[in-house]
């Protein structure tokens, strides 16, 4: 049974820093691209970045271009995303899920960027 369970979030202040982490069971991770997405109040759910199965290709959200940084733990199935010079409209719930085929979402992790 695959598992996601989505850590790191809470409340930063404009221009903070919080690393997100994606911790995953029950896949065959190494041969996985993992996505992290978030949902903003009262939206719909959207992406942000993907990693690769190597880690060396790390597609983002123009949003997040150059703010954010994906990486990828293939030893312990773990997805890591820092999240730097964060803007209030990044406020949303972030979840992680492999690419292609969507497992069982987690609960996600709750980010309020508010001064």
């Amino acid at each position: 049974q695959v598992q996601l369970v989505e850590s790191g979030g809470g409340l930063v202040q404009p221009g903070g820093s919080l690393t997100l982490v994606c911790v995953t069971s029950g896949l065959t991770f190494n041969r996985s691209e993992i996505n992290w997405y978030r949902q903003p109040p009262g939206k719909e759910r959207e992406f942000v970045a993907t990693v690769s199965k190597s880690g060396d290709s790390t597609p983002y959200a123009d949003s997040v271009k150059g703010l954010f940084t994906i990486s990828r733990d293939n030893a312990g199935d773990t997805v890591i995303l820092q999240m730097n010079s964060l803007k209030p409209e990044y406020t949303a719930v972030y979840y992680c899920n492999t690419r292609w085929v969507p497992k069982p979402w987690g609960q996600g992790t709750q980010v309020t960027v508010s001064s």
